[in-house]
């Protein structure tokens, strides 16, 4: 579980967040929506430690650890429990698929090369990839490329997992494979997943647990159930911008 209270973000005169506070459970798929400048990005990277929150304002908690006031040191040691998947995959051009895999465990681990093998082995196969340890990022499809990189992401078998827009760029087909996958291994690793992202169907189909952030606040939470029959009209406006989602949160809210 990892807990945020009450933190602010600022950038020199400009603040961005705005005593937010969350919990993101373990054994679910935690959604941060919002629209594009609102700050869910700032807030993702203040949980990861990628931006260091306004001194004095609240903590960011993992498991009751505070993040927040570790050092390099004991920070470097959250991390390693922690996986993470970009929104451009962000595999390596240059390294094979299963050297991309192996990449973080020559980092962090003392195996051997048999072992990292081994391990890409299982984590490519838990994805349904098989035998495409040779090939080269370019060499496969961008659907495919999203697999890897969840593939990289649990590779150190990790408490927390981050995913930031994961089906951006995707079909709708491939996004559904994608979303699935991610709950999939969130409830069979019992994992506390975080996922950036604007695609309406990741709400409806993956959403254990949904923030709405707004002007760099929490202004809503609750489940994929609860988000359709909301009267906050800020999300209201958010998630049923198409005609077609105004259309089935008719049809939802009549039945």
């Amino acid at each position: 579980m990892i807990t945020v209270d009450n933190i602010s973000k600022s950038f020199g005169d400009t603040q961005i967040l705005f005593d937010v506070s969350a919990t993101f459970t373990e054994g679910q798929v935690n959604l941060i929506i919002g629209a594009s400048g609102q700050g869910k990005s700032v807030l993702t990277k203040c949980i990861v430690g990628l931006h260091e929150i306004d001194e004095g304002q609240g903590a960011i908690l993992y498991d009751g650890r505070d993040f927040s006031k570790m050092n390099r040191k004991e920070r470097i040691e959250v991390r390693k429990e922690i996986g993470m998947l970009f929104q451009g995959s962000a595999l390596f051009d240059s390294l094979t698929v299963e050297e991309n895999i192996i990449f973080p465990l020559k980092m962090f681990t003392d195996m051997t090369q048999e072992e990292m093998r081994e391990r890409a082995n299982f984590c490519l196969d838990r994805v349904d990839i098989i035998n495409k340890n040779s090939l080269f990022p370019a060499e496969c499809s961008g659907g495919m490329q999203k697999r890897i990189a969840i593939a990289r992401a649990i590779a150190m078998n990790p408490k927390y997992l981050f995913c930031d827009e994961p089906n951006s760029g995707l079909d709708p087909k491939t996004s559904i494979v994608i979303d699935n996958l991610i709950k999939e291994i969130t409830y069979e690793y019992n994992m506390t997943t975080v996922v950036i992202t604007h695609d309406m169907n990741s709400v409806m189909e993956i959403g254990d647990h949904i923030i709405f952030i707004n002007e760099g606040k929490k202004w809503w939470q609750g489940d994929n159930k609860e988000i359709i029959k909301t009267d906050n009209q800020e999300v209201v406006d958010f998630v049923y911008a198409s005609k077609f989602m105004q259309n089935l949160r008719e049809k939802l809210i009549n039945s």
